[in-house]
């Protein structure tokens, strides 16, 4: 049998009792209680080891040259620079409109063409001699309509030949009318003025209805393509001109306005074809030639902006050295919009603190910086 648990009646027994009951929590409590406290000493102790290193070897450590910015507000641009194409602004291919034998040509390849000037001639004979026929049964016809006008106005005939013999001079005029246009097509001419990129006639060939004689381009205003990524349309719909440079002439700079943007892509690689139109009065701008175009996606006023080889980068981390009462300060920043050689800050630094630009990969923070020239320009790249 189980002794009977003897119950303290007094108080001092029951919290003797108590403590006995609760003697190892006690212990386990005091003992995790102990381990905190000792494992803040040790850190305490660790970080004020690490302080008095810092200042130990920044004392042993000479003081470093520097050239500091003084931070201040700017603009600065999300650009997107992107390849292009200049193209004509029409491509007009010409077919034969009749057959027949060229007869003669009047221009060459390249040559600068107006509208309505004559490009080359077919043999105009076989035309003439038909629309000499028609002519000749026009006239037939019309004679004809007046005699029988004269008979019905007697009553001499019913009026169902009249309305055959005016029927018959509308076919009569519309056979001449036909034949004296096939004769005007033997002109070839330029429908519009441009530049003659194709020519395909020869004198003495042979030509079918349909046969290609020769391709005209337009440039006296050109287009400029370029391809749009997905992920810049929306800022580019909004855009109504665009600056590009043309390598082939000297890198000449030419403005474009924006003439048309597709709802859709056009292609696999999901490039959107933006096309600016281009004026292009003496020609010099010409089809085929590469461009590089400059498009500006948005615009920060009074942005924080630093030189970018100012920031380092370690461990994914962007930093710079700002100096503080001649002790160099490792600050962590984010970065922005990047244009050219230049950083915007978000996040880090503020108007009028004095960034490191020179002399920053030979500083530690904490380390004595000794100012030689104090900037307050980003200016251009050093």
């Amino acid at each position: 049998m189980q002794p009977e648990e003897i119950t303290p009646q007094t108080r001092r027994g029951k919290i003797v009792k108590l403590v006995m009951e609760n003697l190892p929590r006690l212990l386990l409590l005091v003992l995790v209680i102990m381990i905190i406290a000792l494992s803040l000493a040790v850190k305490k102790k660790n970080a004020q080891l690490t302080a008095e290193k810092a200042a130990a070897l920044s004392k042993e450590r000479p003081s470093v040259n520097a050239v500091l910015l003084e931070v201040a507000p700017g603009v600065i641009h999300d650009r997107i620079n992107l390849p292009g194409e200049i193209e004509p602004w029409t491509r007009l291919e010409l077919m034969a409109k009749i057959s027949g034998a060229v007869e003669e040509v009047l221009v060459i390849e390249g040559r600068q063409v107006k509208e309505g000037e004559v490009l080359a001639r077919i043999e105009e004979a076989d035309y003439s001699i038909a629309l000499d026929a028609a002519r000749a049964n026009y006239d037939l016809a019309r004679v004809t309509i007046d005699r029988i006008k004269r008979l019905y106005e007697q009553d001499i005939i019913p009026v169902v030949q009249l309305d055959k013999a005016e029927n018959e001079l509308r076919t009569a005029k519309a056979a001449m009318d036909d034949a004296a246009l096939n004769l005007s097509r033997c002109s070839i001419t330029a429908p519009m003025s441009g530049v003659i990129r194709r020519l395909d006639l020869k004198k003495g060939l042979m030509l079918s209805v349909g046969d290609p004689m020769a391709e005209l381009l337009k440039i006296d205003q050109v287009k400029a393509v370029i391809g749009i990524p997905e992920s810049d349309v929306a800022a580019v719909r909004d855009l109504d001109t665009v600056e590009f440079t043309i390598q082939a002439l000297d890198d000449r700079k030419v403005t474009g306005r924006k003439f048309f943007l597709p709802s859709s892509p056009d292609n696999q690689a999901r490039l959107y074809r933006l096309e600016l139109a281009v004026d292009n009065p003496r020609g010099e701008i010409l089809p085929g030639m590469f461009l590089r175009a400059d498009i500006v996606k948005k615009t920060v006023d009074q942005a924080i902006i630093v030189p970018l080889y100012a920031v380092l980068t370690r461990n994914d981390e962007h930093y710079v050295f700002v100096e503080k009462d001649g002790i160099a300060e490792k600050r962590l920043v984010t970065v922005g919009i990047m244009e050219q050689w230049l950083a915007q800050i978000t996040k880090g630094l503020a108007a009028g603190e004095r960034v490191i630009i020179e002399g920053h990969r030979d500083v530690e923070a904490g380390q004595q910086v000794n100012t030689i020239k104090l900037l307050t320009d980003v200016g251009a790249p050093r």
